[in-house]
């Protein structure tokens, strides 16, 4: 990471890491992600509200209590009534990353886990939205220990992020879900924010009322993560199968090509109907996969039209 903020981690086999993230890529992101998420970051943000600003917004009559330093000698001069001016209020963008932490984000079977590709989303994310001091917050689910970091400003909340991701999460079957991470912040987002939500959506569905809520007030970006071997079975002949959310275990034989080809065409079923709950939700989605150059998938993504609302 760039600006001196680094993550120090013990890496090994089992936890590699997100891999290279080249300053030049970052810099990408950063620049896309600043034209195509709705003009938010700070400079480009245009605030509903009126206050202490630098754009004129209107120039209305006095009213009892208004700052007299704003009166428009001007307009007052003019009216024979006194005016002041208001400006529209300049306020910094607060970012939300919802990061799962459920036992299935340990699976990875190609060049790293699904969890090592979200802590990457979330590095690549933290280091945009604390750009200019702008804040950032964090929410994980499914681990048995749930947080909630509150927005900080610029580096504050980059180091708030740092020292979440240095500790692995002690990871449960059964644990809080992505429906409750969303409800949280549902209920301390009041005012329109940008959302990053990064999951595998695996595990129990009971996300969709809240991203729909969540999406009807801020922009939500839905970052999910694959591994190719959740997608088709490999032919090694008899296996057991464990669903690492549940614990439940299955016995198959993949040696058999009419199990390998109902196995692909229900994950992909599957999946297009996650994929089709986010988008009638309002999400923007994009999927990573465990396999290849993730940033610069996630990079195109926000290139793309599909990153803004």
């Amino acid at each position: 990471m760039t600006g001196g903020a680094q993550l120090r981690v013990l890496r090994t086999p089992e936890r590699p890491g997100p891999g290279p993230m080249p300053d030049a890529l970052l810099r990408t992101l950063d620049f896309r992600i600043a034209r195509r998420i709705s003009g938010l970051l700070q400079g480009d943000y245009r605030s509903s509200a009126l206050g202490h600003g630098t754009e004129l917004a209107q120039v209305r009559e006095y009213q009892a209590g208004d700052d007299v330093r704003l009166i428009d000698w001007n307009v007052t001069a003019r009216t024979g009534e006194p005016h002041v001016r208001a400006h529209v209020a300049e306020r910094i963008l607060t970012t939300w990353l919802v990061l799962d932490h459920s036992p299935s984000m340990t699976f990875g079977t190609a060049d790293r886990r699904k969890a090592d590709v979200a802590e990457g989303v979330a590095l690549a994310v933290g280091h945009i939205a604390t750009r200019r001091g702008n804040n950032l917050g964090l929410a994980t689910f499914g681990d048995s220990r749930p947080r909630t970091v509150p927005p900080a400003q610029g580096r504050a909340g980059m180091l708030a992020l740092l020292r979440s991701l240095r500790e692995e999460p002690v990871r449960d079957a059964g644990s809080n879900s992505l429906g409750e991470a969303l409800t949280r912040i549902n209920r301390l987002a009041r005012l329109s924010k940008l959302v990053v939500v990064v999951s595998d959506f695996r595990g129990e569905r009971d996300w969709r009322e809240p991203l729909l809520e969540l999406c009807a007030r801020h922009t939500v970006i839905a970052v999910e993560i694959r591994d190719p071997r959740e997608q088709e079975l490999p032919d090694v002949g008899e296996l057991w199968l464990v669903d690492p959310e549940t614990g439940r275990q299955l016995r198959v034989d993949t040696s058999r090509p009419g199990l390998r080809e109902r196995f692909a065409a229900a994950a992909a079923e599957e999946r297009a109907a996650v994929a089709a709950e986010i988008r009638e939700a309002g999400a923007s989605h994009v999927v990573l996969s465990t396999r290849g150059d993730w940033l610069r998938t996630f990079a195109g993504f926000l290139n793309s039209s599909g990153a803004a609302r």
